[in-house]
């Protein structure tokens, strides 16, 4: 386990925690420096040792209602899945990753995701950046849920598509994981306008995701469930993965929960049947349907559905149950156009299953370019330097329009 998925001459161990297994399992014990918990954000001072001293003891009063998860000592017992405290995460199968902030100097937050703030962090003694998914816990039981399928998911699903998980630790109430930092960010991120990612990159990156999709049905017998262009991660090397399993596994992503003004990516099985309260709608062909909007999302630049949807949930789930699917733009070959299509098929049994679109032309094509067939590194530095030119000339733009109406 501890080497898992590494780049060649690179181990867990080195980094100053490890991944450890039951004797003569995959996972072999290592060598680890488990420490204390002690953060600090840019121009943060050191928090003392003392300050997070209480992580093992007493709890607050309302945690003492969920006695069953958090134990006196401060320990995160989740039903015998998994045990967290201040120095890392014990699995049922013996696995364990010893990890704690005191190694950790906090940078940039990255983002907020559905259930917590993302940082980048820097283990300080190796120099490795991470990103840190901090979660405060609540006294809601489908979060700590999300929280156990989440830990649970990372620490097995060691395929190249999948973000590489590091470890996890609790702390004062909250719950903290380490992921692989992907430098490139989320494909939403990358592209811009219609027709910004080259039809070659595009296979490319559809190409990973399905075989990152596929893992997870066919080993860990789980459905994403939030397959969207936020949760595709790239980096700079131009590798694909994905990120954000909180809601796999169950229906957390529900109706009841849609904000207005989001983007849906629910298929129209998954509409009407919680609209019937048929909660058992969701199958592999639901996430199949989300992949082929995330496609042509990312081909047009914007959400397939048309804007006066945005701004109205009602509108927006009639045009995806009621309306015609999206589809490519023209610019993109027949080939391309036919894989989305039948991604996107309003009759679910009649989408494509992951091994089909493996064999698909278009992917089969993609894979007989093999590696370095595709310049993925170059496009994603290339989309990186034109999203920062971007941000230059909007930040030029507004200097210069406030110093007109000051005139």
């Amino acid at each position: 386990m501890a080497a898992r998925r590494a780049r060649p001459g690179f181990k867990l161990s080195d980094m100053g925690f490890t991944a450890e297994g039951p004797p003569g399992g995959a996972g072999s014990p290592g060598t680890s420096q488990p420490g204390a918990l002690v953060g600090r954000a840019p121009g943060q001072k050191l928090a003392p040792p003392g300050k997070l001293a209480n992580a093992t003891g007493p709890m607050s009063s309302a945690f003492a209602n969920f006695s069953n998860v958090v134990d006196p000592s401060g320990r995160l017992n989740f039903d015998g899945k998994a045990i967290l405290h201040k120095s890392g995460v014990e699995f049922r199968n013996g696995t364990k990753f010893q990890i704690n902030m005191e190694d950790l100097e906090l940078l940039d937050e990255l983002g907020k995701g559905n259930y917590g703030t993302v940082r980048k962090v820097r283990h300080t003694r190796t120099k490795v950046e991470m990103a840190m998914k901090e979660i405060r816990l609540e006294l809601d039981e489908s979060k700590l849920n999300a929280i156990i399928m989440e830990l649970d998911i990372l620490h097995r699903a060691t395929a190249p598509e999948i973000v590489e998980f590091y470890g996890a630790f609790f702390v004062e109430s909250c719950v903290y994981y380490c992921m692989e930092y992907m430098d490139a960010k989320s494909l939403e991120s990358l592209y811009h306008g219609p027709c910004s990612v080259p039809e070659d990159v595009l296979a490319r990156i559809v190409a990973w995701t399905v075989r990152g999709l596929r893992f997870l049905k066919d080993e860990l017998q789980i459905m994403h469930r939030d397959v969207k262009p936020t949760n595709i991660l790239l980096n700079r090397k131009g590798e694909v993965k994905l990120c954000d399993f909180g809601v796999s596994g169950q229906l957390e992503k529900s109706l009841a929960k849609t904000n207005i003004g989001c983007q849906s990516y629910m298929a129209p099985e998954r509409i009407k049947g919680e609209s019937q309260n048929m909660l058992g709608t969701y199958t592999v062909a639901s996430d199949v349907w989300s992949l082929g909007l995330t496609i042509v999302e990312t081909t047009l630049g914007t959400y397939p559905y048309p804007p006066e949807t945005y701004s109205n949930v009602f509108a927006q789930l009639q045009a995806i149950v009621h309306g015609d699917p999206p589809q490519l733009p023209p610019t993109y070959s027949s080939l391309a156009r036919d894989f989305v299509a039948r991604c996107l098929e309003k009759v679910p049994d009649r989408r494509a299953t992951y091994a089909q679109m493996l064999e698909h032309p278009w992917l089969v094509e993609d894979s007989n370019k093999g590696r370095d067939g595709v310049d993925m590194e170059g496009w994603v530095n290339k989309a990186l330097d034109a999203k920062i030119a971007r941000k230059a000339e909007s930040a030029a733009a507004l200097t210069s329009n406030a110093g007109g109406q000051s005139a």
